[in-house]
């Protein structure tokens, strides 16, 4: 890149090293929000998406070339002075090497994975750069009972319906497609707003169906036992957060062990919240996509359609036979082959198509039966037409409904 969008520092940083495209986007953080970007050449060095993030204080906008993270700090009051702008800039950049855990060197981790596990190597070129986000506990911790029986679309928006509903906005910003139209943020709302005593009937209304409840209790739990919701003057974070801040330094067990008495918090959930917000970096979640892929690359035992029972016993197999393959981050490198076998991920790395088939929608069922018929026309080339009607038939006849 000859030069920065306006209002954007540079971070330099290998897309080996962090991908956003592929970390904003895997089912760890739920309210980040993505937004094609008008590119004028076909330039692989211009960024192609901008990614915005909604903190209490200011929105994080971040943009990647192929060796840099390009970030900007927007802040709700207008005009910061220079020197102001500078010390947030100062503090956002902070934020981002926390968040997205710099110091840890990814490149080697790959190398050490690789080296361990074949399957691993198969994948570690068309994966690259997908590391552990740092998460707030808070954010994570409810997230997280929203994720139980669901899926990465829904549960990102009852995390993003909970902002809007129970956090006030922070700031509009223009989307940044050239189009004018604004879009208004709100940052992720503290325990005391969810601890209110109408939150769950809300909850419910909006489809939150029974993690309404395990949301509410887990809140007013928090705020209960831990001085409630007041925070200290200079302080935007408040008592029970700080105290959930404070896992990060007890030991894997006893963490969980605490995460475990909220409610709608079992073992995968609060697996998740020590991987992903606790620094736990060997601990992986385990559910039944997991479990699968144990199954299919690591020599487990259980069903390969997904039937297995799993039990405390079995969850802890799958946790130990993980931690013999990739060692103390595995959960980091659980995160990968997890990505690598979502849906939504099939393409991800692949040379785009030059020609991709058009897809036609709204096509009603006489068009479509013309076509099959002929297709197979076409296919049964130069059969009599007799043959033709029997085969038809056939087919019919076989054809599920």
């Amino acid at each position: 890149m000859t030069s920065l969008p306006p209002g954007f520092y540079a971070l330099p940083l290998p897309i080996l090293q962090l991908s956003l495209a592929a970390v904003l986007k895997c089912g760890q953080s739920f309210r980040w929000s993505a937004y094609p970007l008008q590119v004028k050449s076909e330039d692989p060095s211009m960024p192609t998406h901008e990614y915005r993030f909604c903190l209490r204080d200011r929105v994080v906008c971040l943009r990647q070339t192929p060796t840099d993270i390009l970030y900007r700090t927007a802040l709700p009051e207008p005009q910061p002075s220079a020197t102001q702008q500078k010390l947030h800039e100062a503090e956002t950049l902070l934020w981002l090497k926390d968040y997205f855990q710099l110091a840890i060197d990814l490149k080697l981790l790959y190398n050490d994975w690789g080296s361990r596990d074949k399957v691993f190597l198969s994948i570690k070129e068309r994966f690259s750069g997908i590391r552990m986000l740092r998460q707030d506990p808070w954010e994570t911790l409810i997230s997280f009972i929203c994720s139980s029986n669901n899926n990465i679309s829904r549960i990102t928006k009852m995390v993003q319906n909970l902002s809007k509903e129970y956090s006030p906005p922070l700031l509009s910003l223009p989307v940044p497609d050239g189009s004018g139209i604004e879009e208004t943020y709100h940052p992720f709302p503290p325990p005391s707003a969810l601890a209110k005593p109408d939150v769950s009937s809300r909850l419910r209304s909006l489809g939150f169906g029974y993690r309404a409840e395990f949301i509410h209790q887990t809140a007013k739990m928090l705020v209960d036992s831990h001085h409630g919701g007041k925070t200290h003057p200079q302080e935007s974070s408040e008592p029970s957060e700080l105290w959930l801040l404070t896992l990060r330094g007890y030991t894997t067990e006893n963490a969980r062990t605490e995460l475990l008495t909220f409610r709608g918090v079992g073992r995968k959930v609060s697996d998740c919240i020590l991987l992903m917000s606790l620094d736990k970096t060997d601990v992986v979640p385990v559910d039944t996509h997991v479990h699968q892929i144990a199954i299919k690359h690591y020599g487990m035992k259980g069903s390969a359609k997904g039937k297995t029972n799993m039990t405390p016993k079995l969850y802890e197999e799958v946790c130990t036979k993980f931690v013999q393959v990739w060692g103390q981050y595995a959960g980091w490198a659980h995160s990968v082959l997890f990505t690598s076998d979502l849906k939504s991920f099939a393409l991800h790395g692949l040379p785009e198509a030059s020609d991709p088939p058009t897809i036609q929608k709204g096509r009603n069922k006489r068009e479509r039966d013309q076509d099959e018929i002929t297709a197979t026309t076409n296919a049964e080339g130069s059969a009599s037409p007799a043959e033709r009607v029997k085969k038809r038939a056939r087919k019919r006849r076989t054809s599920p409904e």
